[in-house]
């Protein structure tokens, strides 16, 4: 019975876990939305609770109403809320989400290198025909 109760309670905390941090994720994309200049709507009635429930979470969606153009992001999970923005804020928002991603591409790329006392020997040989390379035994040493 103890076992039951510990296992059980060991996956609460994972599942807890997995929440947070998808929490945080969203959380962190939404003051993304903030600083690009959407709009925070909260659902604080019953009519717009329900009106944002229909909408998909966590998604952009497109709204075009005569000549003006909007983008709404619903998150009835963290805010309860809905993100309107102009064109020009979703453009600064993929903007810096673009500039967000080269930065972690170059951050990873930087931490490929930097640990000198890394041993590259020990993965074997390095250069064509000693295994390492493309065709057939590919990886297999031959």
């Amino acid at each position: 019975m103890r076992r039951t109760v510990t296992i059980g309670a060991v996956v609460a905390l994972a599942a807890l876990a997995g929440c947070e941090s998808t929490r945080a994720l969203v959380t962190e994309k939404e003051d993304h939305l903030a600083a690009a200049g959407f709009v925070v709507q909260l659902a604080n009635t019953p009519q717009r609770a329900a009106m944002l429930s229909r909408l998909p979470a966590h998604h952009f969606l497109r709204r075009v109403h005569g000549n003006d153009l909007h983008y709404v992001y619903a998150d009835p999970t963290v805010c309860d809320c809905l993100y309107v923005g102009t064109q020009a804020a979703y453009d600064r928002y993929r903007q810096y989400q673009q500039q967000h991603a080269l930065a972690n591409e170059e951050q990873m790329t930087a931490s490929d290198y930097q640990d000198a006392s890394w041993n590259w020997g020990m993965w074997g040989p390095w250069g064509p025909g000693d295994g390492f390379g493309y065709g057939p035994g590919w990886g297999m040493g031959w």
